[in-house]
């Protein structure tokens, strides 16, 4: 057993690392989806008529 003054496991690192990385991408589609600037996004099959 671990204590918390050791070296975690690298597995653990990398695993945090690509989930911390896959939150941050996240938040930024949110924020580009439903952010400020979002008024400025058009969505082509509106503009589109048949």
């Amino acid at each position: 057993m671990q204590s918390l003054s050791s070296t975690p496991d690298p597995a653990v690192s990398i695993g945090v690392t690509l989930f911390v990385v896959l939150l941050g991408l996240t938040a930024y589609g949110f924020f580009r989806a439903f952010g400020p600037k979002s008024e400025k996004l058009t969505d082509p099959w509106d503009e589109h008529d048949d």
